[in-house]
């Protein structure tokens, strides 16, 4: 599976701020941008506190682009994909209609009646790990599923276990002309951050978008 992260941020790193609520970070072009890389995917994805804050329908805006994706017999919409280890996820969220098909990724840990209640709107569960996902466990089983190439929008937490976990292999981040602070602020990548054997990257490209730029790194 090739994984691809791609993220807003402020100028000073953060994703959003400290109440972790929505803030707009980049622009109509920037916007455009992956909405077009969420066309050429088979998956979405995000954590559960995404959900949670944002609670996004993760497809495709562009018509033209959904149609291109059925001209060529795939979906409107790439698959959404969730890291939820206890099942948090709202039986009312967006990303449970009838849209796309959605999975969500849990643990052993969560409450087999949460998951039943998910199964019923529809959703596939996978279920990989003890007390949180196994992500490469559980990619395996989406790539079963015809996954093979998946955006990955944030979480900072989610982030983080993926570059922990060596499964990313490129990263896009738009920087965005603005100041968040706060030391409680989501970043890019969260956790308990590395302390050594950091995740080395090869910048491939910048490019001036909207009042920001948008930087592409391979994952050396």
């Amino acid at each position: 599976m090739h994984i691809l992260v791609n993220a807003a941020m402020s100028a000073d790193g953060k994703l959003s701020s400290r109440d972790r609520e929505q803030v707009a970070i980049s622009g109509p072009d920037d916007f455009d941008r992956v909405d077009a890389v969420r066309a050429d995917s088979d998956g979405v994805m995000v954590g559960v506190g995404t959900i949670l804050a944002d609670d996004p329908s993760l497809t495709v805006d562009d018509p033209d682009r959904r149609r291109a994706r059925s001209d060529r017999g795939d979906p409107e919409n790439p698959a959404r994909v969730v890291a939820d280890s206890q099942i948090r996820t709202p039986t009312d969220a967006r990303i449970l209609d009838d849209e796309a098909e959605t999975y969500l990724l849990t643990s052993e840990a969560a409450p087999p009646d949460f998951v039943a209640e998910i199964e019923e709107t529809g959703a596939t569960v996978v279920t990989a790990g003890d007390q949180r996902v196994d992500l490469a466990a559980a990619f395996d089983a989406l790539e079963a599923h015809g996954i093979e190439r998946l955006l990955v929008e944030g979480g900072g937490e989610l982030i983080f276990s993926l570059f922990g976990a060596d499964l990313v292999d490129e990263l896009s981040v738009f920087v965005g002309p603005s100041v968040i602070g706060g030391r409680q602020a989501p970043t890019l990548a969260d956790g308990d951050g590395f302390v050594e054997e950091f995740p080395a990257l090869e910048l491939r490209s910048v490019e001036r978008i909207d009042d920001g730029v948008l930087l592409e790194w391979d994952v050396a």
